[in-house]
């Protein structure tokens, strides 16, 4: 929702953190390479700055967005605003219910491109002391991004400095008690790799891509997938939040707008319906569960009618149509193996197409 009312896709989307394994490459290749991983990188901020915006209008309660913003914006349209209120509430009600469960069982969160994302720290205040003594927190992203985040967080001191246990600003590499900050490239991660410092794979562990797989290519992203459920032993489920459509002539316009700023969503085609999505997560080892509901469905169905017309009271949405057809092109999708993830089931109204 950026540029002709499209929310940035990226939306953490925290979007793709990739890094440069060969940072000495100058050739023409490299740094097409590296102008395309950096115009992704920038969707991270598109994405904090809707979530200021939201905070700022009273769609959001967040403590840490703005501390996390390295840019200020303007504020955002009605629709924009509502796109970040019912995204962040759909991935919070999921997330929460997995954690919920069985509190002082030990879990594990693992988020893809989490950029500037929030979650953590929101956590930090809202978890009961055991559920969180008992979390551990990875964040994946792009070096480029890690680093403005680990600064953020040792200025605002938003960790006590006893719960940090190594730190490199500069590298953009974190690790506290529960929380590791990670700069890696995605990329990297297939079936069979080594396994990144802290994480516990024989953990029931929650994974979260909010626009983030979408920017990799097609085999690129099911193999994180693949490895996900491949390399754990223990119960897995994800979650994801991205674009889809763009066969019809809302989503065409959608997907020029952003090829207009040189950003591609390279798994769109293949994964572009509720359906799809639902199949891709079975074939690739989620074989409990598989669900999919579109924004706007769970703009109606999972929002209460008091936090509805609480929402309605903030702004004037004049663009009621144009938000059912962006809404309509956006997706949360979730998946589960394993019995810690059997909380999901009837935790939501689901939708079929």
């Amino acid at each position: 929702m950026n540029n002709l009312r499209l929310p940035p896709p990226r939306g953490s989307p925290s979007g793709l953190r990739l890094r440069s394994t060969h940072s000495s490459d100058h050739s023409p290749a490299s740094n097409s390479k590296e102008s395309k991983d950096r115009i992704v990188q920038q969707t991270d901020q598109d994405a904090s700055q809707s979530r200021v915006s939201a905070v700022e209008t009273g769609y959001l309660h967040d403590d840490f967005a703005k501390a996390f913003c390295a840019q200020e914006g303007a504020r955002k349209f009605p629709l924009i605003n509502r796109g970040t209120f019912v995204r962040t509430t759909a991935l919070d009600r999921l997330v929460n219910t997995f954690l919920s469960a069985s509190p002082n069982q030990r879990k594990q969160i693992i988020c893809f491109g989490a950029g500037s994302d929030t979650r953590y720290f929101r956590l930090r205040q809202s978890l009961p002391p055991d559920a969180l003594k008992n979390l551990v927190y990875h964040e994946i992203d792009f070096a480029a991004v890690t680093t403005s985040k680990v600064a953020a967080i040792l200025r605002n001191q938003f960790l006590p400095s006893a719960d940090i246990k190594a730190v490199d600003e500069a590298a953009g590499y974190l690790v506290a008690d529960g929380y590791y900050i990670h700069p890696l490239d995605l990329r990297s991660l297939q079936p069979g790799c080594q396994m990144i410092t802290g994480v516990e794979p024989d953990t029931p562990t929650l994974f979260i891509s909010e626009c983030c797989l979408i920017y990799l290519s097609p085999e690129e992203a099911d193999a994180i997938v693949r490895w996900s459920t491949g390399d754990f032993t223990g119960s897995v489920g994800m979650v994801i939040y991205e674009p889809i459509g763009g066969e019809d002539a809302f989503g065409k316009v959608m997907i020029q707008n952003l090829a207009s700023r040189g950003i591609v969503l390279k798994t769109l085609k293949k994964y572009s319906t509720l359906e799809r999505q639902r199949l891709r997560f079975k074939a690739l080892g989620f074989v409990d569960g598989q669900q999919a509901a579109d924004v706007y469905f769970i703009s109606e169905e999972w929002i209460g009618e008091s936090e509805k017309e609480r929402i309605a009271r903030l702004e004037m949405l004049d663009e009621v149509e144009e938000w059912r057809l962006l809404a309509r092109h956006y997706c949360v999708a979730w998946a589960w193996r394993g019995e810690e993830f059997a909380v999901w089931k009837g935790a939501v109204p689901l939708q079929t197409e």
